[in-house]
């Protein structure tokens, strides 16, 4: 069966433009999707598996290769053959051992062949597309420092068992949980370029949609998918008319100087803040058509980009994302 279909989702409009953000520009990082549980956050991403637009890759290459010459030597790719596959969207389960995230060595080749082979992990599979950790927040530290490794480095390496194995491991991280179950570490949290704050909402009318929807889904399947599915190629379309222009779309210098002075006034740490938020506001012009960066474009961008950079005031009972409202109120009039 198909995915829920992305476009049918009701609301959390915040929740899918980050999420359509980082399918136009894989730069701008990860998506952190914190909320209650039943919110849609995993229907969501399942729902981005089916929108993505699908890529290249080397047939039987086990890292997603565009090109032959890409493919690790340890995979024995013999043919350069290009196909065209779905994006990648992986699941990294609770509890999963390293040796599942990273690869280890295959057991099987190894008794019964008596060869020493790699067998590639999650981290392999999801190159060039999606990781998802669901309830990320309670993700084990060992795992978690695993992956700051591989975020930054765009590698995965392993050394074990006799073997040295390098593979691209570049992708886009998307982490959902429920922030009353314990907090994220701020090096993770860090990684993930945008942040959304999904709640269960409050009118009748959008809830009694919520479960129209979803039954028609499950007891109407083919005529739901039938209205349903062309608004997700729409979609599509336009995912991939914004990648076609992103490099065109023009940041002028005073869009540098109200990216700086946004992170600025809300006490940003790192400069990592200013190029994400830049990236944010880019894509989204690219989205929209416009030619250029523009203040609607950093406004819309800042909530989503910068409140998981800022400072917590235990006073602020409003939260950040008042603050950030707030500050860009006072900083972009």
């Amino acid at each position: 069966m198909t995915p829920f279909p992305f476009a049918a989702i009701v609301g959390q409009d915040e929740m899918k433009t980050a999420m359509i953000l980082t399918a136009i520009d894989p730069k701008i990082g990860g998506v952190l999707v914190f909320g209650d549980r039943g919110t849609g956050k995993s229907t969501a991403v399942r729902a981005l598996a089916a929108l993505l637009p699908p890529i290249d890759a080397v047939k039987g290459c086990p890292v997603n290769s565009a090109r032959f010459e890409d493919c690790p030597d340890w995979a024995q790719v013999t043919e350069a053959e290009i196909v065209t596959r779905p994006t990648p969207v992986v699941d990294l389960p609770l509890g999963v051992t390293e040796d599942r995230v990273t690869g280890a060595l295959d057991i099987e080749r190894a008794l019964t062949r008596g060869e020493k082979a790699f067998e590639a992990g999650l981290l392999a599979r999801a190159n060039r597309g999606y990781l998802y950790i669901d309830e990320v927040n309670l993700l084990e530290d060992h795992i978690v420092d695993l992956l700051l490794d591989v975020a930054q480095s765009g590698e995965n390496v392993v050394e074990r068992e006799g073997m040295s194995i390098r593979h691209a491991a570049r992708f886009v991280l998307v982490g959902s949980g429920n922030p009353e179950e314990g907090e994220l570490r701020p090096q993770l949290l860090d990684r993930f370029g945008l942040s959304v704050e999904v709640t269960s909402p409050k009118e009748i009318d959008t809830r009694v949609e919520v479960i129209r929807r979803r039954d028609a889904y499950e007891n109407d399947y083919d005529s739901f998918m039938a209205e349903w599915q062309p608004q997700d190629a729409a979609l599509r379309a336009r995912i991939l008319d914004a990648r076609a222009a992103l490099a065109g779309v023009r940041s002028s210098n005073v869009v540098l100087h109200d990216c700086a002075s946004v992170c600025v006034a809300l006490g940003s740490d790192g400069l990592r803040g200013e190029l994400t938020l830049l990236r944010t506001a880019r894509a989204l012009a690219a989205f929209e058509g416009a030619p250029e960066v523009t203040r609607a474009h950093i406004r819309a961008g800042a909530p989503m980009a910068l409140r998981h950079r800022l400072r917590r005031d235990p006073l602020d009972e409003a939260g950040t994302g008042a603050r950030v409202a707030r500050q860009l109120a006072e900083v972009l009039p």
